[in-house]
């Protein structure tokens, strides 16, 4: 794991964090509380999914370079989980290895994958998720496999109808899941010769534990290599994050606290940049538990922009990217069909609010920090279960201009 070094950016008030750094700052510390962190299966099963979400991400972020990306990493983890079960043991490990369960030594794995998922999706947290598979009737389909996928994980795999219906269905299903938040989830029906599908979705709107006071502001955001576009943005004086900088990846980086044990994490270069390559290449479980034992509190005027977000997209061209190419030609789903079947598509798509409205103000003071944090730049994000360590959300915002509803 990269030991990361942070510069930190507290000026004036650094004298006022100098308590916290005393005990938080520790590397040994750190270290001894991060290990314990990873030992139970929740967050052992937190890593893996987010390890997986780190890689699928950085194979995202390499084919649409320069681009608004969005992933919700943890449902992808689920519908090829769930796809897992229906290959033979040489497919079973190979997709193991790919969602990185290999590591694990988890015999309940299934079990802690279902109890994860529904934890993170407890009321407050502000995730609704939906994950299925699509099957082709042509197959001559087990229908063992769709109890044993029922019985584990609550959805029932579905057999296809065929052109216009299964869209209508998808959609339908997809929308009910989510609490009518992902709409249109396809925007064409699935080609005629789809074998295979997974379906997966997610919508975020979770809530700050600290509230902003001014909402709908319009700032100039930077862009790389363009005008200054203006967008709405929220702002607080006095707002309490935790903060530092990685002189290695020239970022300065805060965590922000939601509700219910969410909180954002946000990484925003020293320069205004699109190429977030080297940051990107940092992401892991472990480097991003790292940043939550070092970041020192800071109270500071932050001033972020108001994101509302869809983004869809077909993950299917990354899982080459991810040791999956040879699976991919012969996935060997001898669970699901006798016949041979192949990965049609790997559907996805995330939709995000964000709001000024917490549950707390910020305290009361006469005076104003000095320290600012304005993301009026572009910035990598994510969104990140603390209970587990699970990886919820991960965007790159380039443009927020470019963003929609």
């Amino acid at each position: 794991m990269k030991q990361t070094t942070f510069l930190l950016v507290f000026g004036v008030v650094l004298s006022f964090c100098q308590a916290q750094s005393e005990t938080g700052g520790e590397e040994t510390g750190g270290e001894e509380e991060h290990v314990e962190l990873f030992t139970t299966p929740a967050t052992k099963m937190g890593a893996a999914t987010s390890d997986f979400g780190y890689n699928l991400f950085r194979a995202l972020a390499s084919r649409e370079s320069a681009t608004n990306i969005f992933l919700a990493p943890i449902t992808v983890s689920a519908v090829l989980t769930q796809l897992s079960m229906g290959g033979s043991e040489q497919a079973e490990r190979q997709l193991y290895r790919a969602l990185r369960y290999h590591t694990l030594q988890d015999p309940q794995l299934h079990t802690t994958l279902k109890d994860l998922l529904a934890s993170v999706k407890a009321p407050g947290k502000g995730l609704s998720t939906a994950a299925r598979i699509y099957l082709a009737r042509r197959l001559r389909l087990k229908q063992d496999f769709f109890s044993l996928v029922e019985q584990q994980y609550g959805v029932r795999p579905k057999a296809l109808l065929g052109g216009n219906r299964d869209m209508k269905e998808i959609n339908d299903w997809v929308s009910q899941e989510t609490g009518g938040k992902v709409q249109r989830f396809l925007a064409k029906a699935l080609p005629r010769n789809s074998a295979v599908n997974t379906v997966s979705a997610a919508y975020f709107k979770g809530k700050w534990v600290t509230r902003f006071s001014q909402s709908g502001v319009m700032e100039n955001f930077q862009v790389d290599g363009g005008s200054p576009v203006r967008i709405s943005m929220m702002q607080q004086d006095n707002y309490p994050v935790k903060m530092g900088a990685d002189s290695d990846l020239s970022c300065t980086i805060a965590q922000i606290q939601m509700q219910d044990d969410i909180s954002m994490f946000i990484f925003l270069p020293d320069d205004v940049t699109s190429n977030m390559t080297l940051l990107e290449e940092s992401l892991t479980a472990e480097f991003v538990q790292d940043l939550s034992m070092t970041l020192l509190p800071a109270q500071v005027s932050l001033t972020l922009p108001t994101l509302k977000l869809s983004y869809s997209t077909d993950l299917l061209p990354l899982l080459n990217d991810l040791g999956l190419a040879e699976w991919l030609e012969t996935p060997d789903l001898e669970k699901i069909s006798g016949q041979a079947a192949t990965l049609s598509s790997v559907n996805h798509k995330v939709v995000m609010e964000t709001a000024p409205e917490g549950n707390q103000y910020p305290s009361a003071t006469s005076t104003t920090s000095h320290l600012s944090y304005r993301v009026d730049r572009p910035f990598l994000y994510l969104i990140r279960d603390e209970a587990s360590g699970a990886l919820l959300f991960i965007g790159r915002v380039v443009n927020p201009k470019d963003l929609s509803i």
